[in-house]
């Protein structure tokens, strides 16, 4: 009875505020189409993120640029790795250079993938100091 009560005043008191909002807001929702966009390719992507990060200046400009890279439905190719990689040691953030790979760790489907991209950038990983915990433990699990 008291929850039929709530409803009800509630209902009351929506059909007493002026309704413009309402008319206009299925127009927005219409006109904001995702298939209206071109397909971006995956080699587009990954010169559009070196472009990025290698012009990046500042430590918020790379952890933006990383958080929309890896808010995609795919994995950086290398090359963005290691443009991210070098931007966060630019801008002098370690920590953040780190990151990078345990993003790409939590990114990729199985381990065999993850190591492909840990064999491909070791030149760059000891060039910069960068020693992952896989590398301290080898022989630890989580």
């Amino acid at each position: 009875m008291m929850r039929s009560q709530i409803v009800s005043s509630v209902l009351r008191a929506s059909a007493a505020r002026p309704t413009v909002g309402r008319s206009f807001l299925p127009a927005i929702v219409r006109t904001r189409s995702y298939s209206d966009h071109p397909q971006e390719t995956f080699e587009s992507f990954t010169e559009r993120y070196v472009d990025f990060f290698s012009k990046a200046e500042d430590i918020f400009e790379v952890q933006r640029g990383l958080n929309n890279c890896f808010a995609h439905d795919l994995v950086p190719a290398p090359s963005v790795i290691e443009a991210a990689v070098r931007a966060s040691r630019r801008v002098d953030d370690f920590a953040t250079a780190v990151r990078v790979f345990n993003g790409v760790k939590v990114k990729v489907e199985n381990k065999k993938q993850y190591q492909e991209y840990i064999d491909e950038l070791k030149g760059l990983r000891e060039e910069l100091g960068i020693t992952l915990e896989e590398e301290l433990y080898p022989d630890w699990e989580k």
